[in-house]
């Protein structure tokens, strides 16, 4: 056998690399990720599947606290993440943003964290609005749970709209044709400045441009946001370009 040698380099995610804590039963968010971030160069993303249960309930939800520390202890530390995120809306309402974050931080220490309440709620400080509308999948016992966690951020939710569906599987097939419909009719009120579109297994990325030109309003989801904060929180502020609005701005805080 003959030896060869060799060079190497810094590797993928040579700008970033982020960590993405993926539901078992989600369909959409590992495709949405690498979609956005396919245009910026040196940025990789690294996947863990987390345990949970395809029926979505607060008791469900706050079950998945006990599977965030073994999720993300499967990406190893020494892969030198620039930032993580926890990929699920509903269950960061129900278990809490700061506790979320402290489980993250527990496997990886010091590093910037997110998950898509959290962003959201930079999103729409970086995009000047206060009035958004809610969109969700979920049924209104985790909807309303969300609608109380923007109040409290000082967001006004006057419109809530939703497809009342609990099974996690299922939402990940309903069409981007249906969520614009629906982006459209909640969207279009003045009782709101924008629209949030709750849940990581909605297929809305491809959709924002579109909705935005429907309504003349921000929009952005639960993927959408989530990978545009890990972004920003890992220093890469490139600005792209049919993304929606928000992937035109930077992180102002």
């Amino acid at each position: 056998m003959r030896k060869l040698t060799y060079s190497s380099d810094s590797g993928a995610g040579a700008r970033a690399r982020i960590g993405l804590l993926v539901l078992e039963s989600d369909q959409t968010m590992e495709d949405e990720a690498r979609a956005l971030t396919a245009v910026v160069d040196g940025v990789a993303l690294y996947h863990a599947r987390l345990a949970n249960d395809v029926v979505v309930t607060p008791e469900t939800l706050a079950n998945m606290e006990n599977e965030l520390p073994i999720a993300a202890g499967l990406i190893p530390e020494y892969m030198g993440l620039s930032a993580i995120g926890y990929g699920c809306t509903s269950g960061s309402t129900i278990i809490g943003e700061d506790r979320v974050a402290a489980i993250m931080n527990g496997a990886h220490p010091g590093i910037p964290t997110s998950n898509p309440l959290t962003a959201a709620k930079a999103a729409l400080t970086q995009l000047g609005v206060q009035r958004p509308a809610l969109l969700t999948p979920y049924t209104p016992d985790v909807t309303l749970a969300m609608q109380a966690n923007f109040s409290a951020a000082g967001l006004t939710v006057n419109l809530i709209g939703s497809f009342y569906e609990d099974s996690d599987l299922v939402v990940g097939r309903i069409s981007p044709d249906s969520i614009l419909e629906a982006i459209i009719d909640v969207g279009s009120s003045d009782d709101c400045d924008s629209v949030f579109v709750s849940c990581t297994s909605l297929r809305a990325a491809d959709i924002i441009e579109a909705a935005e030109a429907a309504i003349g309003k921000p929009v952005t989801a639960s993927n959408h946001a989530l990978v545009w904060h890990l972004m920003r929180l890992s220093g890469v502020d490139d600005l792209i370009q049919n993304r929606g609005r928000l992937y035109r701005e930077g992180l102002s805080a």
